[in-house]
């Protein structure tokens, strides 16, 4: 039997910075070593804020 391959992505979740518990789910290629950080919006603060890079629970 042949070996799997590697994924070549994976799943992230992106926090809200404003400590809403909002998240965004995005898929990050693994060949990317520096965590992610998007400027997207926030329904719960009717803003946008940073979203920052946190892993899969």
């Amino acid at each position: 039997m042949g070996d799997k391959k590697k994924k070549a992505t994976m799943f992230i979740r992106l926090v809200s910075a404003a400590g809403t518990g909002f998240f965004y789910v995005k898929r990050k290629p693994t060949k990317i070593t520096e965590k992610l950080e998007f400027r997207k919006y926030d329904p719960r603060v009717n803003r946008h804020v940073l979203f920052t890079e946190a892993k899969m629970k």
